[in-house]
This record gives structure tokens, sequence and C-alpha cells, in this order.
């Protein structure tokens, strides 16, 4: 029988959180300003994505809305507008897995695979053209509509129900976590991680990460040094 215990685990080192944020920042970044770009023009006021962001007081950038955290280099995109872009597919949405708002409608877009949205775990709204489905089908949202030539999916279910009956799915010291609409992952409760979440004990961040963080470092000052020569040539 598989336990049921509540707790996934949270890295708690603040070294750790430091140094992921250093690296999910130096290399993510251009990948977020990119999506940003994918068609001309800005995020409109008055559009649904204008509209949250200037509730949220979001910062707009392109074509999405930036919300700002604790730290000053770390920015999650909250919204995705690509309304009105003349796109006929959508492959990879990875750079916006953390938009609560994401429209889609208006495009010619044939087909789209529920996967494009697997880790949109804070998704709550999405419009896409009349002629797509919700991704995950109807049980993966609190209500779907059809309104202004758009199907609008809003208030995405957690795969991880009251019940917990997806937990049955996950190894023994892990628990259900949403991971987009149809989606869930199994997380290690604290104390535990590795394969299946076998191994008891917290996870080495400090060991794993850090030599990855020195490395990043290392190779920004090489890159550095060499465009400070190359300058001094010309």
């Amino acid at each position: 029988m598989i336990k049921m215990k509540a707790g996934c685990l949270q890295p708690r080192p603040a070294v750790v959180v430091f140094i992921i944020n250093f690296i999910i920042h130096t290399s993510c970044h251009l990948a977020d300003l990119q999506i940003c770009h994918t068609c001309n023009g800005t995020l409109l006021n008055d559009t649904v994505v204008g509209r949250f962001c200037s509730s949220s007081d979001g910062r707009v950038e392109g074509r999405c809305c930036f919300q700002n955290l604790n730290s000053s280099t770390t920015v999650h995109v909250i919204g995705l507008d690509l309304s009105n872009c003349s796109l006929d597919q959508i492959d990879d949405l990875q750079d916006a897995s953390t938009a609560v708002v994401i429209d889609l409608s208006g495009n010619p877009i044939v087909n789209i695979s529920d996967f494009v949205f697997q880790g949109c775990s804070a998704l709550n709204e999405i419009l896409l053209p009349t002629n797509l489905l919700c991704p995950g089908g109807n049980a993966s949202w609190e209500s779907i509509a059809v309104s202004e030539g758009s199907v609008i999916c809003r208030g995405q279910k957690s795969m991880c129900n009251e019940t917990r009956r997806m937990t049955l799915f996950c190894p023994e010291n892990s628990c259900c976590a949403p991971n987009g609409p149809g989606f869930f992952s199994c997380r290690c409760i604290d104390g535990y991680h590795g394969y299946k979440c076998r191994r008891e004990g917290e996870f080495p961040f400090i060991q794993v990460f850090a030599p990855i963080g020195v490395g990043m470092v290392m190779l920004s000052i090489l890159l550095w040094v060499v465009q400070r020569r190359k300058v001094k040539t010309n």
C-alpha cells in the first residue's frame, strides 16, 4: 500500500536559491524576451491580458506581462498575448510556463498538442481559436465558453483532487502536484530524494549546483575578457 504523506521537498538554503536564480536568469532571460516578440506590436491595455496585467501591477514588454519578484533579477511571465499573430502552429510555451493568462485567439492554428501546456500549473485562463479544444479537455477546466470568436477556458482544475486519487500513481515517499491542464507530477516529500524518492535525506543542492554556478561565473568572466581584447584590437 502506498503511504499518503504531505509536504513535498522544498530546498531551504539561501545559497541554493541564489545559484538557481542566477543560472535561470542567465540562461533563460533571452528566451523569455524572444517569446514576447514572437509577433509585432505590444500588449494593449484593452485586451484580456492587458487588463489582467494592469490589475496585477505588471510590467509590459512586447506581448508579455512580467511580474517582478523579491529578487531584482528574477522575473516571471504572468501574461502572454499572441492573439492575431498569423500563427499556424504553437510548438513551445515553456518560456511562459508561469503565465496565468494566455491569449492565442485570432490565429489560423489547426491543431495544438496538450503537451505544449505541460508545466503551466499557474494557468487560469486561456483564449483559443474556435476550432480548438481546451487543453486537457472539459475535465481540466471549471468553465468553457465561446465568446467573441474565441474559446475561453477558465479555472484550471488540479489533477490532484481532494480524494488524492492521483497520489496512487505516485511512488512511496512522494505526493501528487499539478503540472498543467490534464497533467500531474510526483514530487518527493521532505526528507526524500532521488529515483522514485527512495533516497532518504535532503538532496545535496550545494554539492550539485555550486560547481555549475562557479562554472557559469568563470565562463562569463572569460567571455568578457575575450570581448575586451577584441575591442582593444579593433
